[in-house]
């Protein structure tokens, strides 16, 4: 499945850049949708069978998936202002094609293997902990991916309003400082990994909430320089209790339903919770300014504080902890 994403995503891309009417364009985004759609609940799920500690290389993961926006859009761009937009779908999708074919021959050459079971097993818990920390982690993975939503678009407008002045103005350069958030957010994931396998997860996930919500109070008021720190911030934190966040899912869910588990995560965070944009949208069009979504994002962030909090209690042996 894992060299099934790759091959079909790559073919999908470079078949939407070959297209000759919009129907076709649809038809092959919707493929490529399809198969991209593979990566959270197949592709994580065998990168959580695989780990030897298990949040550090969520974190390692999580480091690329910050690069992987970042050089998207400087890339795209490039590539449209250079050859047009066919370009941006087929070079992309020719690179994704070829990792695929080197994935599969890796694999053919026992160069990649997959194991049957848990390279790092996790703890058994009993079917109480599993539905409660289930409906626990459903409320906070819909905080967190709300704020995620809602703080991707607001950004680039933010810093246009707030830090243009120092920026003089220039597309390019709100561009460029939105993209080094998000670099700066996706390398820092690797760090919150590994405090995420020295500590308890749960800790982790609720102190990463418990310190969005001062950040996010702060970004609703200021401006210029202290601003672009605090968004920095604000946006590391929220990406960081990634880490955490998909060893609790992994932690919490049935080893033959994992991948199950990690499908309804990412249906809330990139479908439900995509409501965050309309939020955004609407509270910008109502208010004229982004203090009343920060306001409202700081209250999301205490709900998933709060609600992070009830999650079961971790019995992790401190000899595990200790052997990292």
């Amino acid at each position: 499945m894992v060299g099934l994403f790759f091959l079909g995503t790559g073919a999908g891309m470079a078949a939407t850049g070959l297209a000759r009417s919009p129907f076709e364009i649809g038809l092959w985004l919707a493929i490529t949708g399809l198969f991209a759609s593979i990566y959270h609940p197949v592709v994580i799920a065998w990168l959580v069978r695989n780990a030897r500690s298990l949040c550090k290389s969520l974190g390692i993961n999580g480091v690329f998936g910050g690069i992987g926006p970042a050089v998207a859009t400087l890339s795209a761009g490039a590539l449209i202002d250079l050859a047009g937009w066919r370009a941006a779908f087929i070079v992309p999708g020719l690179i994704v094609l070829a990792t695929g074919f080197a994935f599969s021959a890796l694999r053919m050459r026992g160069l990649i293997v997959e194991t049957g079971e848990d390279r790092r097993p996790t703890p058994k818990n009993g079917r109480g902990d599993m539905v409660r920390a289930f409906f626990v982690l459903s409320l906070t993975m819909l905080c967190s991916g709300l704020i995620y939503q809602a703080t991707q678009p607001a950004l680039p407008k933010l810093f246009a309003e707030r830090v243009g002045a120092l920026l003089q103005g220039g597309v390019l350069g709100v561009s460029m400082l939105v993209a080094l958030v998000y670099l700066v957010s996706g390398g820092l994931q690797m760090l919150a990994g590994h405090l995420a396998d020295r500590f308890p997860m749960k800790l982790v996930y609720i102190v990463c909430f418990a310190l969005q919500v001062p950040l996010l109070m702060l970004a609703a008021s200021l401006g210029g320089g202290p601003l672009m720190a605090v968004a920095m911030l604000m946006v590391s934190i929220n990406v960081g209790a990634l880490p955490a966040e998909n060893g609790l899912v992994a932690r919490y869910s049935p080893d033959n339903r994992r991948g199950l588990g990690f499908g309804l995560k990412f249906v809330l965070v990139f479908g439900i919770s995509g409501f965050g944009v309309q939020v955004e949208g609407a509270l910008y069009d109502l208010t004229g300014g982004f203090t009343a979504l920060f306001v409202v994002l700081a209250a999301v962030a205490a709900v998933g504080f709060a609600a992070a909090c009830l999650l079961p209690s971790e019995r992790r042996e401190t000899a595990m902890a200790a052997a990292e």
